[in-house]
């Protein structure tokens, strides 16, 4: 079997789902081809809109900034979690994450967690989340970069981020709104190398940015 890609990415329409307060994403043509000679889309959204990550600075003025980053945060190997069938609003604790081997040798972890199947629907802000105690295992063990396919890695709505805290304050990313987690879970059961690609959009300061995350399996 050859190496594939899969795309862990939801599409950017109008009207997709966003983190309660944050913008509403609108798309519209600026230019047509038919009237100006030429396709044009204009773009209204935030910087967490979609399939996205959140530089450390999204939650402190002092920490980096998305271009303060360094790329081997957004790209490498990968582990997937196995997080599925829990309540909703459940809590992900640090025995999920015993697997997860130290040292940084699995620079980013992908928590599955089957949410990703609400997406669209009010079920979504329902998602289970990291705990604290998760997050801190996670950073201790070298990890700097953790996904989720859910809406946060902590829970929606929140009074506090303690996961994020956690996390950004050892300047890791984190990847939210991720998909299509249950086809690489099957992949890596099946002895499958995973790498992971969370490009972001070059945005000076920014505390975040849309990203088309993809998924690379290694042939059996």
């Amino acid at each position: 079997m050859t190496t594939e890609l899969v795309d862990l990415s939801v599409p950017i329409v109008t009207g997709m789902p966003v983190y309660p307060g944050d913008p509403e994403v609108a798309l519209g043509p600026a230019l047509t081809a038919a009237r100006d000679g030429v396709n044009v889309l204009a773009l209204h959204l935030g910087s967490q809109s979609g399939t996205h990550v959140d530089a450390p600075f999204h939650i402190d003025d002092a920490l980096p900034a998305l271009d303060e980053l360094p790329l081997e945060r957004f790209a490498g190997p990968a582990v997937v979690v196995d997080a599925r069938g829990r309540e909703p609003r459940a809590a992900i604790g640090p025995e999920a994450f015993a697997a997860v081997p130290a040292g940084g040798a699995a620079p980013i972890v992908l928590v599955a967690t089957g949410w990703s199947a609400h997406w669209g629907t009010e079920a979504y802000a329902g998602h289970p989340y990291l705990t604290e105690e998760a997050a801190r295992l996670l950073v201790d063990r070298g990890v700097r970069t953790v996904g989720i396919d859910a809406l946060s890695v902590d829970p929606t709505p929140a009074e506090d981020f303690p996961a994020h805290r956690v996390l950004c304050g050892a300047h890791a990313v984190i990847a939210e709104n991720l998909t299509g987690l249950d086809r690489v879970l099957a992949a890596q059961a099946a002895g499958r190398s995973v790498e992971a690609w969370l490009l972001p959009l070059r945005l000076p300061g920014a505390d975040g940015a849309p990203v088309r995350a993809v998924a690379r399996l290694g042939p059996l």
